[in-house]
């Protein structure tokens, strides 16, 4: 009766995603007093409640592990952990599609109930863009992924979720992507109905700029996470590999980058009209195209869930029909969107243009390595890209985008004079080139890693500076999220750089007593032994570990085998220092009674994730800041109405 509850609020909610398109539709046609108009926002509250209680539902029958729903026992087993039993509801193919749904519907019920700025026209063209691309996943749901379908006759045990996926980092990672995808097709939604009424006006990037900031801190932690369970859970000892469903997520965050600081110039300075537009339809591409990727099964990897040609042709259809639609849409009305505030060359304005210039370069680098190999692959011809590509054609663009990203916050708005800020951009070229000459002398790095050193180093500084000559207590919130924001590009580049340039790797084949050693690491297998989990046997290398002649600890990497499903995995670990990362890989036997024992040591790998986190943080306190401020003109715009009312009311 579960599965059933959650099947028919489904259809519920794809019944008031079509009156909630139609509502605001006829609303464009015949007024916002009419009533269907009245119909639109009740109708994407409604339909919000009722997918909430169709993935409850889902979850639940995860929970009790209802193996007469088909999903349940393709994807659970009853011996699998609690956690990695709720996590298995969207670690696969029709979970994951209502777990997107589930967010868009619960993202327009929050907008039709809270959002007040926008004309009722624009509101009801956004809300009906909205309910069109919703409707879009509600019918590949029911008529083609159906998650609640039973079975005639009850599974005696589930096949189990890929081992791979049995970690807690699948419980963040997920997730924290589709709170970004769905914060972009809101942003796209705004956009489309901002183009449908012609009214690209600084209220409509106000309102759709706490989206666009949700949306990016949600993909930064979703990558953050993602690389980091990627790179201790995978047993390769790499944290981006360029693997075509990496660059999925990594796609809309470019073009979430470049929304994001249009969406700001237009919301403080009326400019970028065009500019915040286009880059809110190829945001939502984006993240449709990786739907395409990750979902259609045109990729083989641990996160393309989906093998049936039917649904990746149904994805395919809602790809084009979307994007294809928004794109003509933008060719026919951009000509109709006025220009805005222009500004001098000298400007902040210009260097955020510059950036978002070099940030599309960057994506049109990214799609094209991504989708190379699929076109010829489709004329029987299999190449592979990978980093030899992707580094130094993506630096070309990089590191001039890092030269106007230090130097971009310092300058005004609108106007501004290059000799006002000449001593900050000396100190930061000195500190570039000094950077660069003593990485040389001392390490001899290789060049892009070399850049790599310097860069962070100039980037950092040169994001503290908008800070200078100032009270702390006195900055805003919104300063200190772009301050926090850049530091952490600089921490994470640092992080990447050393990485490349200084990692140490050792593959060993040792008895029981045998040594070796890995950068500053002394290394001797002690032994051997075998170890059970819930739902998996073991071996594990008990492993003694000494830091430059410190007193030696132990250490435990395994070599799994998971019965539901079959498969052999390997459990690395991590030992951390302030510099860096000694990375251990138990590998199998061998005929002469060693073991492979893969070793690394990655100095300052860390600072790859702390620098995300401090990215994502960031843009936490920009949206706090942004929130506030916009309440804050929303409170004194009410009190002056107040005040004319009661003048009006004495004269």
């Amino acid at each position: 009766m579960i599965a059933e509850i959650g099947l028919a609020a489904l259809w519920l909610a794809a019944a008031l995603a079509v009156l909630q398109m139609v509502g605001g539709v006829l609303a464009l046609r015949g007024g916002t007093e009419s009533e269907i108009a009245g119909l639109t926002r009740p109708a994407a509250i409604l339909q919000g409640g009722l997918v909430a209680v169709s993935f409850a539902m889902l979850l639940w029958v995860f929970a009790i592990t209802d193996l007469s729903v088909k999903l349940v026992a393709m994807n659970s087993h009853t011996l699998k952990p609690l956690i990695f039993k709720l996590s298995g509801a969207w670690g696969n193919h029709e979970g994951s599609m209502l777990l997107w749904v589930t967010v868009m519907a619960l993202a327009g019920a929050l907008i039709a109930g809270i959002e007040r700025r926008l004309p009722e026209r624009t509101m009801q063209a956004t809300l009906a863009a909205q309910g069109f691309v919703a409707l879009g996943f509600y019918a590949f749901l029911l008529l083609s992924s159906n998650p609640f379908e039973r079975l005639s006759q009850p599974a005696v045990e589930g096949l189990g979720l890929n081992p791979l996926l049995q970690d807690i980092g699948l419980a963040l990672h997920p997730p924290t992507l589709y709170f970004g995808y769905v914060g972009l097709s809101v942003a796209f939604s705004f956009a489309v109905g901002a183009l449908v009424t012609r009214q690209v006006t600084p209220d409509f990037a106000r309102a759709m700029r706490p989206w666009i900031l949700g949306a990016w801190v949600f993909l930064t932690l979703g990558i953050t996470a993602g690389s980091y369970w990627a790179y201790y859970e995978l047993g390769w000892g790499g944290y981006w590999f360029w693997d075509p469903v990496e660059n999925a997520s990594l796609m809309p965050w470019l073009a979430a980058t470049a929304l994001l600081h249009s969406a700001s110039v237009l919301a403080s300075r009326d400019a970028l009209r065009v500019w915040t537009i286009m880059l809110g339809v190829v945001a939502f591409s984006m993240s449709m195209l990786g739907t395409f990727l990750v979902r259609s099964g045109i990729l083989t990897s641990v996160h393309a869930f989906a093998v049936d040609p039917e649904r990746g042709t149904f994805i395919l259809f809602l790809l084009a029909l979307y994007i294809g639609g928004a794109l003509l849409l933008f060719a026919l009305r951009a000509g109709s969107i006025t220009e805005g505030e222009r500004f001098s060359l000298a400007s902040r304005e210009a260097a955020l243009v510059v950036n978002n210039v070099m940030l599309s370069a960057i994506l049109a680098v990214v799609l094209l390595g991504t989708l190379y190999p699929l076109l010829t692959e489709a004329f029987d011809v299999r190449v592979s890209v990978g980093p030899p590509y992707f580094n130094p054609v993506g630096a070309v663009f990089l590191f001039p985008m890092l030269v106007v990203m230090a130097v971009g916050p310092l300058l005004r708005w609108r106007q501004d004079n290059w000799g006002r800020i000449s001593k900050e951009i000396a100190l930061v070229a000195a500190l570039l080139l000094a950077a660069l000459i003593l990485c040389a002398v001392l390490f001899g790095a290789a060049l892009l890693p070399l850049l790599g050193l310097s860069f962070a180093v100039a980037l950092a500084v040169a994001s503290l500076l908008p800070l200078r000559g100032r009270s702390l207590r006195r900055v805003p919130v919104a300063t200190w999220g772009m301050v926090i924001a850049h530091f952490g590009l600089a921490v994470a580049l640092f992080g990447m750089a050393s990485e490349s340039a200084f990692s140490k790797e050792r593959l060993a084949a040792l008895e029981e007593g045998g040594t070796t050693t890995v950068g500053p690491w002394a290394v001797q297998l002690d032994a051997v032994e075998p170890i059970a989990g819930p739902n998996w046997t073991a071996l594990a290398g008990q492993l003694n570990i000494a830091y430059k002649g410190e007193e030696p600890i132990q250490i435990a990497p395994q070599s799994r085998n998971f019965w539901a499903p079959p498969q052999q995995t390997t459990e690395s670990v991590l030992v951390t220092r302030w510099n860096g990362q000694l990375y251990a890989v138990m590998g199998s036997d061998s005929t002469d009674g060693r073991w492979q024992v893969r070793l690394w040591w990655k100095p300052f790998v860390t600072f790859i994730w702390y620098g995300g986190i401090l990215v994502a943080l960031g843009g936490l306190l920009a949206l706090i800041g942004r929130v506030r401020g916009d309440l804050r003109r929303r409170t004194i715009r009410r009190k002056l109405a107040l005040r004319r009312m009661d003048e009006e009311a004495i004269a």
